[in-house]
């Protein structure tokens, strides 16, 4: 029996034995066959991950999109606006109104020729033939000979009785309240990578006028040439109408060549460049601007500059600019030779930081006009008729910050300028026979070059309180003469001043929190100048300086009322936003 169970068992034992590799190969196999199921589930989470990552990402791309096309990312929108009063005194010098005199006998031969007055008959005669040979008359050589000829002795003949008329004496101008106020918008648009848009639209009028010529002494001689009316140059910078025009407007491409260099093209940023900046309360001039000393003017033109990479000169950047003054439109052989005027500059910065700049710079303006094309109320409307040569301008100046200078912070900036003028040999009828800086009406002089000089100080303390006080002095030779009538001054643009300006100002900032931007401010101005007049023509090149104390009613035929003191008393409400 024991036997029997022993078989049995054995045999079991052997049939197990058999079928046991059988089980765990069916186990390998049911193993294998999860294991690819769960490779087959990783993969396709995989897929599905990377698929979501695919769909995050392109909806990132269009988030990012979106925001760099929203208004806040490429647009931005500035602006300010100041109203001002100026209160303003002068004291002129006695002379003759050489135009009063031509109106006065042409007023009065015309009205005795009506009578058949036969002496009135011959002068007006005279007088229209003096007039139509003027117009002629392009040189020195012609204006010399004609001022010494039969016709032009015949025609002074005929106006000589009428000279004492046209005397003018000695007064003192006053004007107690002149309102004006300004409204500037900027725009800036981030056209593409390294290109911007950069425009300004500015209106500039008196209050209770909407003529171009609010400044001029009406039916009297003006006292300034920039500011006997509106032109190009100046558009929006004097007080002319309330039609919002555009200012600024420019393109810029930085980063050329993968290198710190720009170009720029369009009506270019050149009126209130440094130092003006301190007494405007505005922020530093960038690399667009230039030095107010010399130029002043609006521009259109285009610049090429390019920032160095140097340890020792912090900054560093160098400039080539060019600008078009007058476009004389088509020529033909027969027509006069009338040229466009152009003005091209180089400047050099070797120093530009938060706390300094040092800059040097030379401009020339080519085939300088005698008058520009505006209109007025006492030439009547004015175009350029002739060129009168070049001018050459060389400069120098720093402006910084001394921070910590007892309460406060200490600004100050000097700049000289020196100007050479250039004459060729032709004067302008126009203006009797005067030529760039040579001259006198009716007194033609031979052309030869001149040189003036000037020099713009000024020191300006900020107190934690935000009241800033300022003093500026600037002081021009004779034959001084800059391209700057586009500056804020009523009387004339104090830069161009053939002897002394003295102002003090005072700003005070109103202590509340911005809202509009992180640079919105306001503020009130109050300042005050004073000019000290040494000779005629400030701001003119055409014909040459008179030495005030030396001008007489009865030797001095002028086509401008000469000034020899003056006076602006002025305050400003101003927002920048």
């Amino acid at each position: 029996m024991k036997q029997q169970q022993m078989k049995r068992a054995l045999l079991a034992a052997l049939v197990s034995g058999m079928f046991l590799p059988l089980g765990v190969q069916a186990a390998d196999a049911e193993l294998m066959r999860k294991l690819e199921a769960l490779t087959k589930e990783v993969e396709a989470l995989k897929a599905q991950v990377a698929a979501q990552q695919k769909t995050t990402q392109q909806v990132a791309d269009k988030v990012e999109m979106t925001e760099s096309r929203s208004l806040g990312n490429w647009l931005t929108v500035g602006g300010d606006y100041q109203f001002r009063v100026d209160s303003l005194r002068g004291e002129t010098a006695a002379f003759t109104d050489v135009f009063k005199a031509f109106d006065n006998a042409k007023n009065d031969l015309q009205f005795r020729a009506v009578l058949n007055d036969p002496a009135a008959i011959t002068s007006l005669q005279n007088l229209g033939m003096m007039d139509m040979a003027m117009r002629g008359i392009t040189t020195y050589a012609q204006a010399l000979a004609f001022t010494t000829g039969s016709v032009a002795t015949n025609g002074m003949l005929a106006l000589f009785p009428y000279l004492p008329g046209a005397h003018v004496a000695a007064y003192k101008p006053k004007n107690s309240t002149l309102y004006t106020h300004r409204f500037g918008l900027d725009l800036g648009a981030k056209v593409a990578q390294d290109v911007a848009l950069t425009a300004r639209l500015a209106m500039y009028k008196t209050f209770g006028d909407q003529t171009l010529d609010a400044l001029s002494n009406g039916s009297n001689a003006p006292y300034f040439a920039d500011r006997v009316g509106v032109f190009d140059g100046t558009l929006s910078r004097v007080p002319s109408d309330s039609y919002l025009n555009v200012d600024r407007a420019y393109v810029s491409w930085n980063n050329l060549f993968d290198q710190d260099m720009w170009f720029s093209v369009g009506r270019r940023p050149s009126t209130q460049g440094g130092p003006t900046n301190f007494k405007n309360n505005t922020e530093k001039p960038g690399r667009g601007g230039t030095p107010a000393l010399l130029v002043d003017y609006a521009f259109d033109g285009m610049t090429l500059g390019y920032g160095f990479d140097i340890d020792g000169l912090p900054g560093a950047h160098a400039k080539l600019c060019y600008g078009r003054g007058f476009e004389s439109g088509f020529r033909a052989p027969s027509m006069n030779s009338l040229q466009d005027t152009d003005m091209i500059g180089l400047s050099f910065v070797p120093i530009d930081t938060d706390r300094m700049r040092v800059w040097l710079q030379w401009n020339r303006g080519t085939n300088i006009f005698d008058a520009p094309k505006m209109r007025n109320t006492y030439f009547g409307d004015t175009a350029p008729s002739i060129n009168l040569g070049d001018i050459d301008w060389f400069g120098a100046g720093i402006m910084g910050t001394l921070r910590n200078v007892g309460s406060g912070n200490l600004n100050y900036f000097a700049d000289f300028g020196l100007s050479k003028s250039r004459p060729n040999q032709n004067v302008s009828a126009n203006f009797g026979f005067q030529g760039l800086l040579t001259g006198a009406f009716f007194n033609p002089e031979a052309p030869n070059d001149k040189t003036g000089n000037a020099i713009l100080l000024g020191l300006r303390y900020d107190l934690p309180s935000k009241t800033k006080l300022g003093f500026e002095f600037n002081r021009g030779s004779k034959n001084w003469i800059t391209f700057a009538p586009a500056t804020a001054d009523m009387w004339t643009s104090k830069v161009g001043t053939r002897g002394s300006v003295y102002e003090a100002y005072l700003i005070q900032e109103l202590d509340a929190k911005p809202i509009a931007s992180a640079q919105a401010k306001s503020f009130f101005r109050l300042g005050f100048q004073v000019y000290d007049f040494k000779y005629t023509g400030s701001n003119n090149w055409v014909g040459a300086p008179v030495k005030i104390s030396a001008i007489n009613a009865t030797n001095n035929m002028m086509t401008l009322t000469p000034l020899s003191k003056a006076y602006d008393l002025y305050g400003t409400i101003e927002v920048k936003f």
